[in-house]
């Protein structure tokens, strides 16, 4: 399975991380909701399970996903400043390039 992470949110996801008193946390990405063939999604700090893998960034951040999760394989995560700040996943790999 593949993740992207861009420099803005590497940042701002590093900063979070630094925060954080338990050190075996990682970055979750997950799916809100899924209707068609996209997904809207979430991120949240967790730990692995047996059914998660765990995929290593060129940012240095591992991120952790659902085995199998098709809609997972590809995801971006950005952060945007405008139109207003805040971290935004895509997965262009499956056609969604942003909520609607």
């Amino acid at each position: 399975m593949k993740c992207k992470i861009t420099r803005n949110a590497a940042k701002k996801i590093a900063e979070v991380l630094a925060e954080e008193t338990d050190k075996e946390l990682k970055l979750r990405v997950y799916i809100t909701h899924a209707h068609g063939d996209h997904a809207h999604y979430g991120m949240a700090l967790d730990k692995p399970t047996d059914d998660d893998v765990v995929v290593s960034t060129d940012k240095e951040i591992d991120v952790i996903l659902k085995k199998g999760d098709e809609l997972l394989d590809g995801v971006v995560i950005d952060y945007l400043y405008l139109p207003e700040e805040g971290f935004v996943i895509t997965n262009p790999a499956k056609g969604n390039h942003g909520d609607h």
